[in-house]
């Protein structure tokens, strides 16, 4: 080791690079981080944290025009700035990142404030020039958002630059069905923005049981979103107005003031030097083991640059288990089953294990429960939406094999009960206990 100048060095300082950077250190390791954006990543700069704070921001839309049946006086019109929300955001975001760089420093990692590619098994070259050895290199980079390749598609935008906007539009639409699409479609309708959904296919939320993501579909367009599937891009063409019309298969053109692309993310493994290194990838990822090992043994890898799940939770979990395992001579491994996940969607939604269908294929005899009920909160606010809760259950044995909910406060209500789905409780478990009256919660122990 003494011939290296550190034991580990971590390329990102994202969720996962942190961690792993953090507890290897703590364990007595010789640790730097090389980040040329911001300490934080993703999630804490342009991704769940600003974007959660902007969901609760635009959700006020809804809460104003229902506090009028609650008995406050509450104007007509209540006017908005965008300003005042987007800069509060952004101060925030820098006090996380300021907090994330403190943490690191007094744990005694070093902190590179620069780009690093791979140069070899054991090095790596910053964007000074300078070549630094680690005994062990570590890949938390991340991804970035996948941008089209079509006519005029350098006039989008991304998720990263909507944190930035000088004004809300009045007309956006946002390509793509996945859960940033239609995240950032409820922020911008709540916000006052029209607002049209385009998707390459007739789905949205693939991977979520279907009745849920029917459920927003049907909400989302009794708000007054438009969708427009089986939509590919032809060309973006800007006006002299600045506005864009957007032309497409299978639809007529639609013009906006503004594009936003939501079509998945790409890891940020291009011109890292991996390939040459002698790393592979799979369409772009770093393929590892369970020890987040690359094809070169010195050469690890964790969170969205690798093919596994891209979600900060499951980063920060293997870059804890990478630090333990090779440096607090405690192996640990991710568990990837049943692990929770939610879109902050108006309403959200919220899912673990398996699917209804992915039940049906996989154990063949299922029971399936679930409660359609509109909250007590809706109710008294006139307003129509109803939630729904739906358990997938072993028709054997009763286990729950899968929790999947659209409804008000659903991700703080399922992060609880996963617990019970990872644990392996039934049916049964759940009627045995009584209800905590009056919740939107108790429906997961009353129904039929």
């Amino acid at each position: 080791m003494a011939d290296y100048d550190y034991d580990l060095f971590v390329i990102g300082a994202g969720s996962g690079g942190t961690r792993a950077s953090r507890v290897a250190a703590a364990h007595g390791a010789r640790v730097a981080v090389a980040e040329e954006y911001r300490v934080g990543g993703t999630c804490v700069i342009r991704g769940c944290v600003p974007k959660k704070l902007l969901i609760y921001g635009a959700h006020f839309a809804e809460d104003l025009k229902d506090a009028k049946r609650f008995g406050w006086q509450v104007p007509d019109e209540c006017a908005f700035d965008w300003p005042t929300l987007r800069d509060n955001v952004l101060e925030e975001v820098d006090r996380i990142n300021g907090a994330y760089t403190q943490t690191l420093e007094n744990h005694g990692v070093e902190i590179i404030h620069q780009r690093a590619v791979v140069t070899g098994p054991h090095s790596v070259r910053l964007a000074d020039g300078s070549e630094k050895t680690a005994e062990r290199i570590l890949v938390a980079v991340g991804a970035h958002p996948a941008v089209p390749d079509c006519p005029g598609a350098e006039h989008g935008i991304t998720s990263n630059e909507a944190f930035h906007l000088d004004a809300i539009p009045k007309r956006i639409l946002i390509a793509g069905a996945g859960y940033i699409a239609n995240e950032f479609a409820g922020i911008f309708h709540q916000l006052g923005a029209h607002v049209t959904i385009m998707n390459r296919t007739q789905d949205i939320l693939r991977g979520y049981d279907l009745s849920i993501r029917d459920r927003l579909l049907q909400i989302s367009m009794m708000k007054g979103l438009e969708f427009k599937f089986d939509a590919t891009f032809q060309q973006l063409v800007k006006g002299e107005d600045g506005c864009l019309t957007v032309h497409m298969s299978n639809h007529e053109p639609v013009t906006v003031d503004m594009v936003m692309f939501a079509t998945g993310r790409v890891p940020n493994t291009r011109d890292l030097g991996l390939e040459a290194a002698g790393v592979a990838l799979d369409r772009g990822a770093i393929v590892v083991d369970a020890q987040n090992r690359s094809s070169i043994d010195s050469i690890f890898a964790i969170g969205d640059v690798t093919n596994r799940i891209q979600l900060t939770p499951v980063a920060i979990r293997e870059g804890q288990a990478f630090a333990d395992t090779f440096y607090g001579n405690k192996p640990t491994s991710v568990d990837y089953t049943n692990i929770p996940s939610a879109v902050f969607s108006h309403p959200p939604m919220a899912g673990v294990g398996l699917t209804e269908s992915e039940a049906k294929q996989k154990l063949g005899s299922i029971r399936v429960y679930s409660s359609d009920f509109r909250p007590m909160k809706n109710v008294l606010a006139g307003r129509n939406e109803r939630a729904l809760y739906k358990m997938v259950c072993d028709g054997e044995t009763g286990r729950i094999v899968g929790l999947h909910m659209i409804g008000p406060d659903v991700p703080e209500i399922l992060q609880a009960a996963a617990i019970a789905v990872k644990a392996g409780l039934t049916k049964a478990q759940f009627d045995e206990t009584v209800a905590l009256h009056p919740t939107m919660a108790e429906e997961l122990v009353l129904m039929k």
